[in-house]
């Protein structure tokens, strides 16, 4: 009969490390590496002592990225392995980690990032139209989102290494769809999130004609569209970061506004 090392208990506190410090200590050498081991202490910590402790905190504390959303399914798997094999799991958690990382890493950015970007973009939109509703939308969302994270840990720990099976011809395919689902509805929300119109019209004695209104018959929100591809073309190149584009964009909207230009 298995006797159980680790408790729920312990698992519960593997849980809130990673929900609330998976990305602590976050760098370019190691990146959520301290991250993984901080939240691995518990576990680490219990089921080692000495100088075994000491290797593994060593062995955890090395390179590790992946999507904070799905992170849990690795954890949980990897805390199933190492109570069952003990220090001689090493290698094992090792390969786990190095083979899941990168899977989970596109297909958890690419699901939640389009499900926080769509249901956020709606709540934003409902909240700039004096719609309380907006907020509740976005602190639900995200209350769901906590929900499902917090199972993730429990559920690989239960089934161990058999919950990732054949799963990376899964994986992939579920990465692909998600990006051109994603592609597909970020394109759509750029008319409607993205509000800019050409304030300047051109008046020859009594005929004035509204820019505005010529773009609109070539292509409606053809404006909003430019910029998204600008910015989109600026991001990766030397010099532009995100933060910087941010700010960029907030003194030319003031700029433009208070010349006439955009509206």
């Amino acid at each position: 009969m298995k006797i159980n090392k680790i408790t729920k208990s312990d698992l519960t506190k593997v849980n809130l490390r990673w929900l609330f410090g998976c990305q602590i200590c976050w760098n370019y050498e190691k990146m959520q590496g301290q991250g993984y081991l901080f939240s691995m202490l518990p576990v680490l910590r219990k089921l080692y002592s000495g100088e075994k402790l000491k290797e593994m905190m060593r062995y955890h504390n090395q390179f590790y990225n992946t999507s904070p959303h799905l992170g849990g399914l690795i954890l949980g798997a990897d805390i199933a392995i190492e109570e069952k094999e003990g220090f001689e799991s090493k290698e094992a958690v090792a390969g786990l980690k190095a083979g899941l990382m990168g899977s989970f890493g596109g297909v958890g950015d690419s699901i939640f990032i389009l499900v926080t970007t769509i249901l956020g973009s709606i709540a934003a939109y409902m909240a700039i139209n004096g719609n309380a509703l907006g907020v509740c939308i976005w602190f639900v969302v995200n209350l769901f989102i906590i929900a499902v994270r917090w199972k993730f840990i429990y559920l690989a720990y239960d089934k161990g290494t058999t919950l990732f099976s054949g799963m990376s011809t899964k994986l992939d395919a579920m990465t692909d769809a998600a990006t051109i689902l994603g592609v597909t509805v970020i394109g759509a929300l750029v008319p409607t999130v993205v509000k800019t119109n050409l304030l300047y019209s051109y008046q020859e004695g009594e005929l004035t004609v509204s820019i505005q209104g010529m773009l609109d018959q070539i292509m409606p929100a053809i404006i909003p569209v430019a910029i998204v591809a600008t910015i989109f073309s600026l991001l990766g190149k030397k010099g532009f970061t995100s933060t910087r584009i941010i700010v960029g964009i907030m003194f030319l909207s003031v700029v433009a506004y208070n010349f006439g230009i955009l509206g």
